[in-house]
């Protein structure tokens, strides 16, 4: 079956992932990504939410008096800054653990929309291949951390740290999502995590407006829970459109 593989835009990508994953012969690869990350990220955030009003209480107890009645602007701007912290942080948990089902599901999205030159993996080879699979996972994590750390950091620097700190992060969260999931079908075919990256910043405005898609639903609870297949289909699509004839593939 023949996608038209028209390009579109970050956002369309997005929300073509839903279609996708939806489909018949799909459906059984977007399984176990959605069970790895509904027990975690679930799981993650029904302790949050247990405990959201007490930490951000304790936060704002710091505050000097004469900055009281910022208590009104902070508590929302905090209570997004920490659930997106968290939904990332654990999405990211999530990613890892799933990574070879999310290569898996990558794979056959892209044999269903161009299935030329695919071949088919057996389970064995995709055993075989998980130490390399979570090698390129853990690249993408030191890629990230410095950066997320920084970001954390500016978060602490009072008033201003706060105010702007949502702002960067999303910007920088929608930068990192979209390295997340593009990078599972450049990875199938060996692209060197390098030239991912420069191909990604070739088409920013696309990475962008998927990554901003992902970075949204990753906040929004109960549909942050289905997000990851989506996204990994989204992310194919958007492989197959833009970035396959251009990269150097191997099979």
């Amino acid at each position: 079956m023949h996608h038209n593989l028209n390009p579109m835009s970050g956002f369309g990508y997005f929300f073509s992932g839903f279609k996708l994953a939806l489909q018949p012969g799909l459906r059984r690869y977007v399984f176990m990504p959605l069970l790895i990350n509904i027990l975690l990220v679930g799981g993650a955030l029904f302790y949050l939410f247990s405990n959201l009003n007490q930490w951000i209480e304790q936060w704002l107890g710091a505050l000097p008096e004469f900055l009281d009645w910022l208590r009104y602007l902070l508590w929302p701007l905090l209570a997004i800054t920490i659930l997106a912290t968290f939904s990332y942080f654990f999405s990211t948990l999530a990613n890892f653990i799933a990574a070879p089902f999310n290569g898996l599901l990558a794979e056959k999205v892209e044999q269903k929309l161009s299935p030329e030159g695919m071949i088919d993996q057996s389970v064995a080879d995709l055993i075989k291949d998980v130490p390399r699979i979570l090698g390129r996972e853990w690249r993408k994590l030191v890629y990230l951390m410095p950066k997320a750390l920084g970001l954390f950091l500016l978060l602490l620097i009072p008033a201003f740290g706060q105010t702007i700190a949502p702002f960067v992060w999303f910007i920088f969260t929608s930068w990192m999502l979209a390295i997340q999931y593009c990078d599972y079908p450049f990875d199938n075919h060996k692209v060197d995590f390098n030239a991912m990256r420069l191909a990604l910043k070739q088409k920013q405005g696309k990475a962008y407006g998927y990554g901003s898609m992902v970075a949204l639903f990753t906040s929004i609870p109960l549909l942050n829970l289905v997000i990851m297949p989506v996204a990994v289909c989204g992310a194919t699509l958007m492989w197959v459109t833009e970035f396959k004839q251009h990269q150097k593939v191997s099979y």
